[in-house]
């Protein structure tokens, strides 16, 4: 790889058995790239597809480059952190973008701090025709800023992949994969994970239909409406963080901004305010429809849909419309 490149970094398995959002950033890392001047680099650790090398040409990579070792077979923060730290001191890369997943937080501000470069979260796109300046997310998505990035040789930037549209390019390129050298040999994992949360059935973040409840339900035993609307239309349940908390619904189902990051279809919304760090997670839907019996409820102001009125009127209604 060319020193001063735009590297794009994947690892775990999403959707399709690639890395969750690569393409979509990057869609955005050639964009970058190509108003650089510099390569766009796919940097891949750990296991991968066999759909790798076919994924990386179909989005005009350059220069498809893999990191194995026994250590990365499953996430590991500190071994991670290493290698990505001394790929970068070989490499001397110009920006590190990652897909913003709850991982990502635990890497990208630590290799930034090791090597002596920049770090920004919660970037929605990115301007190279100079200076880097990317535009990031605030206030749990109220409003957005824009970051001149300067003073540092390679900066991390965590995109939030939710806010792109995967695009291949118009002409696709064919990328030798290249494998990468590091030494993990004296790095030890200082945290152990003894115990995870066994998630059965399909994920909240792939759902292309989901219908989520709020405190506008009323008592736990209504959350028994939005998962019959949801199993009527085909898709999933969901919920705001508040009746999580209260315990209505466990946390695998919570969208927004401490929850699942969605991209659906169609998200309806029972009950639902609409605070900033519920639509943090689901503003990104092709379509929103809002059910609330206030008028004034700021959820109104994100809806493609509205309905003003009581969603314990209104659910059963749709449930029928659903089956029929």
């Amino acid at each position: 790889m060319s020193s001063n490149a735009i590297v794009v970094v994947s690892w775990g398995e999403g959707r399709d058995g690639l890395p969750a959002g690569a393409v979509e950033v990057l869609t955005l890392g050639r964009k970058v790239a190509a108003a650089a001047g510099a390569d766009l680099a796919w940097l891949v650790i750990g296991p991968a597809s066999d759909k790798l090398a076919e994924t990386a040409g179909q989005y005009g990579v350059a220069s498809l480059e893999r990191i194995e070792d026994a250590k990365l077979e499953s996430f590991a923060p500190d071994t991670l952190v290493a290698a990505v730290s001394q790929y970068c001191e070989s490499n001397n890369p110009k920006a590190l973008l990652f897909n913003q997943i709850e991982e990502t937080r635990q890497i990208a501000p630590r290799v930034a701090g090791r090597i002596g470069g920049g770090v920004v979260t919660n970037v929605i796109d990115i301007d190279a025709s100079g200076d880097l300046k990317v535009t990031a997310t605030a206030f749990g998505g109220d409003t957005n800023v824009v970051y001149e990035l300067s003073g540092a040789s390679t900066f991390a930037i965590a995109v939030n992949s939710t806010a792109l549209v995967a695009e291949p390019a118009e002409a696709p390129t064919n990328p030798a994969a290249e494998s990468v050298s590091v030494d993990l040999s004296s790095v030890e994992e200082r945290f152990a994970v003894t115990q995870r949360p066994q998630a059965e059935g399909p994920r909240l973040e792939d759902a292309d239909i989901i219908v989520s409840g709020g405190r506008g339900l009323g008592t736990p035993e209504n959350y028994k409406l939005i998962q019959e609307l949801a199993a009527a239309l085909g898709g999933l349940p969901g919920a705001s963080r508040p009746i999580v908390d209260e315990g209505w619904i466990d946390s695998s189902h919570q969208v927004g901004l401490t929850g699942k990051i969605t991209r659906p279809a169609l998200y309806l919304a029972a009950g639902i305010s609409g605070a900033s760090q519920h639509m943090a997670g689901c503003s990104a839907a092709k379509v929103l429809v809002a059910i609330n019996k206030d008028e004034a409820a700021s959820i109104f102001r994100y809806a493609r849909y509205g309905i003003v009125g009581d969603c314990l009127e209104i659910l059963p209604e749709l449930i029928k419309a659903a089956k029929s």
